[in-house]
Order: C-alpha cells, then sequence, then structure tokens
C-alpha cells in the first residue's frame, strides 16, 4: 500500500506543521493578507527541490512531474481568529489525550502541510508522475476566495482536482454562497448605544457586547429575561448605562445549528425588554426578519433540495456605534435554488425598514458528477487505506473546490465522528486520524501520479 510511505514523514511533518501553526495567519475583513505563512510552505517546498511560483501575494504553487495534464491538491494557509477560550496555545501544535490541537490544524495548514510531505515522499523515491501534480496555496480563502481567482487569471485550470478542506468521504456538491451586508445610514435607536458581535462573517458568534442606557429597574428586567434563555449574560451598570457581556458557542456558518448565536440571542432579548423601535431599524430588522431561525424563513427565502438540503442564514457580524451601523449575513443556498430571487427577497425585506443590501461575495454552487475521473482516484485511495469505499455527500460548507469549474471535489480530512471545532476554541484532530488522513492523501497523490 503506498500510503504507508508517508509514515517514514511524520515527524519532520509535525516539526514544519508546528511551525506554520505558529504563524497567526488570521484572515480578517480590511485586513493585510498573511503573507507569511505562504512564504513558509512555499519555502519549505523549495527547500525540498520542488519548481515554486508565488502568485502577487496571495497565492502559490509547487509542480512535480511531467506530462499535458494537470492534477492539481489546492489548500489555504489563513485561519479564522483563534477566539478566546482555548485550553491549549492556539498558535502552535499540542499533542495530548490522543489528539493534536491549534488553529488550522484541521482548517487547513496541517493538510497543506501533510499534502507537500506526500509529495516530497514520491520525489524522495524517485518515482516522476506521468501528469504534473500542483499543490497551490492560497492565502485568502476565509474571506472570499478572491486568492485562487486571482490564481486563475493567470494560471491553467488543472484537469482534476481536491482539496482537503472538509469531510470524508467525497463531497460532490457544495451550496452557494452569499455573503451580505446589511445597513443604516446611521444608528437610530433610543435606547442601545452600542452593540458588537462576532469576528468573522463565515462564523457563528460566540461573544457579544451591548451598551445600553436604562434605569435601574429595566436592568433588573433584563436580568430576569435573560435568566430563562439560552447563553451567558452579565450586567454591569454604570454612569454611561448598562454594560452586558454575553457568550455563546461559535461553529461554522455552513452549520449554525452547531452553536449558539449570541448576537441574534442578545437582540432577542433586548427586543423583548424594550421593544424593536427603542434598538433602532437594524435591531428590528435582525430581531424580525431573521430572530433565532436559521433557515430564512421570515426573510421569505427558505428552500431545500434533496442533493444538497436546506437554505440556511447565520448572522455573522453586528456592529452598531455612533460610526457604523451593519450586519453581515452569510447566506448558503440549495444547489437547485435562484440566487438572483433570494437576493431580491432580501433587499425587499430590508428596504422595509430602510435598511441598504450590499453583496460583498458570492460563490456560485458545485455539482460534480459521481463518475467523475477524479471520484474513481479518491475513491481508490480512500478504499485502500480504510477499507470501504466512501460516501459521496453534500455540504453547505465553501471550499476551494467551487472555483474550479467542477473538476475538483473536497476530500477530508475530518473523519465522521471526529469533533473537530472548525472555527472554534480547541481546533483539532484525532492522532490516529491525523495519521489515517496522511496515508489517505499519500494514496491519492500517488492516484494522481498513475502508479
Amino acid at each position: 500500500m503506498t500510503g504507508e510511505i508517508i509514515l517514514e514523514y511524520i515527524d519532520d511533518l509535525k516539526k514544519d506543521i508546528n511551525e506554520l501553526l505558529s504563524i497567526p495567519s488570521v484572515s480578517c475583513e480590511g485586513k493585510e493578507i498573511p503573507e507569511k505563512a505562504l512564504d513558509f510552505i512555499l519555502g519549505r517546498a523549495q527547500d525540498m527541490g520542488f519548481a515554486v511560483k508565488k502568485i502577487g501575494n496571495i497565492a502559490g504553487h509547487i509542480e512535480y512531474g511531467e506530462g499535458d495534464e494537470i492534477a492539481a491538491i489546492l489548500a489555504h494557509v489563513d485561519v479564522v481568529p483563534a477566539g478566546e477560550g482555548w485550553s491549549v496555545p492556539p498558535f502552535a501544535l499540542t499533542e495530548k489525550d490522543g489528539r493534536m490541537y491549534g488553529r488550522g490544524i484541521v482548517d487547513d495548514k496541517g493538510p497543506a502541510m501533510t499534502a507537500l510531505y506526500c509529495l516530497k515522499a514520491l520525489k524522495d523515491k524517485g518515482i516522476v508522475p506521468k501528469r504534473k501534480i500542483r499543490l497551490i496555496f492560497g492565502a485568502a480563502e476565509e474571506i472570499g476566495m478572491h486568492d485562487m481567482e486571482e490564481y486563475f487569471k493567470s494560471e491553467k485550470m488543472p484537469d482534476m482536482a481536491f482539496t482537503p478542506d472538509s469531510d470524508y468521504g467525497i463531497c460532490i456538491k457544495e451550496k452557494g454562497i452569499m455573503h451580505l451586508e446589511v445597513s443604516a445610514p446611521s444608528h437610530d435607536g433610543t435606547v442601545l448605544t452600542e452593540f458588537h458581535a462576532g469576528n468573522a462573517i463565515n462564523a457563528v458568534p460566540s461573544k457579544a457586547y451591548a451598551l445600553v442606557d436604562c434605569t435601574e429597574s429595566e436592568d433588573n428586567r433584563l436580568r430576569r429575561f435573560s435568566d430563562a434563555k439560552p447563553g451567558e449574560y452579565d450586567f454591569i451598570f454604570t454612569q454611561d448605562g448598562l454594560h452586558i457581556d454575553a457568550r455563546g458557542k461559535a461553529a461554522h456558518a455552513s452549520t449554525p445549528e452547531a452553536g449558539l448565536n449570541i448576537a441574534t440571542n442578545l437582540i432577542k432579548i433586548l427586543a423583548a425588554s424594550f421593544g424593536e423601535f427603542a434598538l433602532g431599524s437594524l435591531c428590528s430588522f435582525i430581531d424580525d426578519a431573521i430572530g433565532l431561525e436559521l433557515d430564512g424563513s421570515s426573510l421569505g427565502i427558505a428552500c431545500a433540495d434533496e442533493e444538497s438540503g436546506k437554505l440556511t442564514v447565520n448572522v455573522g457580524r453586528v456592529d452598531i456605534d455612533e460610526n457604523i451601523c451593519r450586519v453581515l449575513l452569510d447566506v448558503r443556498y440549495p444547489v437547485s435554488a435562484d440566487s438572483g430571487r433570494i437576493l431580491r427577497k432580501i433587499r425587499q425585506r430590508a428596504a422595509i425598514d430602510g435598511l441598504k443590501t450590499k453583496l460583498i461575495g458570492h460563490e456560485l454552487p458545485l455539482s460534480m458528477e459521481n463518475d467523475a475521473p477524479v471520484i474513481k482516484i479518491l475513491s481508490d485511495a480512500y478504499e485502500n487505506v480504510m477499507g470501504e469505499k466512501p460516501k459521496l455527500y453534500s455540504t453547505g460548507g465553501g471550499t476551494y473546490a467551487r472555483t474550479l469549474n467542477n473538476c475538483g471535489v473536497a476530500f477530508g480530512p475530518v473523519f465522521p465522528g471526529d469533533e473537530a471545532h472548525i472555527h472554534d476554541v480547541d481546533e483539532s484532530i484525532s492522532a490516529d486520524n491525523f495519521i489515517k488522513h496522511a496515508m489517505i492523501c499519500m494514496e491519492a497523490v500517488s492516484g494522481f501520479a498513475n502508479l
């Protein structure tokens, strides 16, 4: 079994993963691209003797093999913010209790470095692939994947590809993703002074802060309301007003049901106490048109299909103060849905409250045929290690696969039942499953090499 080749490299692989994790390459709106992590992995590839090409400060690739065809593995080296509450240092590789921890160990630095070592293993054995194998790395996946948009402006689209940035088995369908900003010209609330929640549009907010101008009796009423609601709430009554710190549970926006959105829950408590008008038009929209729903029913956009499941809506970030008044929404829609209709419905509903809607990102759905050649290669790779064929499935997650014009899919590294906490604190993977993934990746690279 060719997958066992990678076992010779596990110690060195872990050392390089630790170095890559130690680079806090966080992608955030309005910040510079985290180029240092990209330079590190391309530099390691160059040290290994691979041909390397960098595209601006945002992407790059290494290449090995011969022939006209290109088989590619796409991975990203940027990460979402660490957040608070880790039991281990987030920007380091920590091994304890049979698990490997660190921001990016699963999404997606660990798999990126693993792919590099799989290609190194082929090279060290003197095996020259019969088609070119490219490892394509990006540094802006978490903020809309414009890194791949930029990359493919100058580089050829591969003939087949996968991205190790999801779950096992093989993801052949990905929902469409729309990122929207709904905003008011200014904050018009009479009671709410400030409200801030969330760090990333594609994550369920786990922390929220509000400053409310209210009396002590209103403060006591809020406390009573919060006691019966999900989440944790701290109230501090000061001369500036009532400070509220709230905590929920983070999750990836593709599975909002796995988290507790503290932004929408806190707004629900405030609206119940003061009324929507006192909170302002933006909070009124959030509470009335979205509330605690995850399926877009009150927005008039709820839909589903058998292939890819239900539409989901995530309130990813809320910013309200004297300078800004906006909410960022992550909408993931089924592959058969009409994205134009969804956008129109949201705009129409926001306009009722005098709000403007701006489309800030749109990733079209992915739909791969079951019998595509890459599916057979990846299926064989999985079966060679696991002893069974992988399931074909769909996801609400957004990966680089959707940038590939239906010539690639998402494949691993998370196994069913292994709680990876992607986009949450204590991101981790079972150490045994890490080894299994490395072996499957080695088999896939060998399949790409046409061995």
